[in-house]
């Protein structure tokens, strides 16, 4: 079994939307390893996209990647769109590079730092307009899910969680999560604000205009808006959303994918957050450890761990009945297509 539990159902038009964002908080030296350095962040969603959606990158030189080599999570999610044959749809949700694909645009503008005190200026307008997407996805599909792309995305997250009031304790695409900075950041950030520990639970949308990106009013208001089976294919950016869409008082079949690597990662509580949540979370094994493709290995040794959706394109893998030797064969083939590997 390489997902926990086994989904026991099988969708007949499901669809995948991955979200894009940027925000100013990725630039703070040493909150994020989703690009070679801090700046290269604001190329990260859209060659993301544009891998998942191509094979190759146009937006950059070459693929997003760890400071360390460890490729971009984009590989896994394009391996399972490949296999599974599901649709994959790109939202602009606020980016300063857009990427060279189609996509759907909500005219939202890329997030702030946190620290200054105002993350997200129009929350409440990206929020009404994806609500809208996602009535009409619910016409198009029967099952939904929700990845996203948006590098220094947890410690915006963190600073969500802290602002409703759940002490989220975030992962992060660095193998030593830098806790101190994320903790120091959003501590800055709740100062910026006047805010403090839980004083806006019941202010969701006003937490992430504070402290939160783009993509989480986004990825909320998508599932305001769907009325079917709908999955947040993510890791502790996605426990945020999920804590904006309980204080929001929705009620919504929503369940959470990730990777196993953000599941047991004990500098977060992935887990813990979840079930207090009450919501049904699965986690998915790759088994990279076996693979002989150095730069999958490096998943095993904590390196990046999530992003892309990567759970949730793993757990409609297997939904659709691939089995994780398929999904990883597809992956290493993904893996060195992409980076030119004999």
């Amino acid at each position: 079994m390489w997902v926990e539990p086994y989904p026991d159902f099988s969708p007949e038009k499901p669809l995948f939307v991955c979200i894009l964002a940027n925000t100013g908080t990725a630039r703070i030296p040493g909150i994020s390893a989703a690009g070679k350095s801090p700046e290269l962040t604001d190329y990260t969603p859209a060659a993301d996209a544009e891998l998942v959606e191509t094979g190759t990158v146009f937006s950059i030189s070459e693929p997003a990647m760890c400071p360390s080599g460890a490729p971009t999570p984009a590989v896994l999610t394009r391996a399972s769109m490949l296999l599974t044959g599901i649709p994959c749809l790109f939202i602009n949700a606020g980016l300063n590079i857009m990427p060279k694909i189609p996509f759907i645009d909500l005219n939202a503008q890329p997030g702030g730092d946190i620290r200054k005190g105002r993350a997200v200026v129009d929350a409440t307008d990206i929020y009404r307009k994806s609500a809208d997407l996602g009535r009409k996805f619910s016409k198009l599909s029967d099952l939904v899910m929700i990845g996203e792309s948006v590098p220094g995305g947890t410690t915006t997250a963190m600073g969500v969680l802290r602002a409703l009031g759940h002490n989220g304790r975030v992962s992060s695409s660095f193998p030593d999560n830098p806790t101190g900075i994320k903790e120091r950041v959003v501590n800055e950030g709740m100062k910026a604000s006047g805010i403090s520990f839980g004083s806006l639970k019941n202010q969701p949308l006003r937490a992430v205009e504070c402290m939160g990106d783009p993509m989480m009013a986004a990825a909320a208001g998508l599932v305001d808006g769907l009325n079917v089976r709908t999955i947040l294919a993510g890791g502790t950016q996605m426990v945020s959303v999920l804590s904006i869409i309980k204080a929001l008082g929705l009620k919504k079949d929503v369940s959470i994918a990730t990777t196993c690597y953000v599941a047991n990662d004990r500098t977060a509580n992935f887990r813990e957050m979840t079930e207090l949540l009450g919501i049904t979370a699965f986690a998915a094994d790759p088994g990279f450890g076996s693979s002989r493709l150095q730069g999958l290995r490096m998943y095993e040794k904590g390196e990046v761990k999530e992003g892309v959706g990567a759970g949730g394109a793993m757990l409609a893998a297997a939904m659709l009945g691939f089995s994780q030797k398929e999904f990883k064969e597809k992956t290493e083939e993904v893996y060195r297509s992409v980076f030119s590997i004999s």
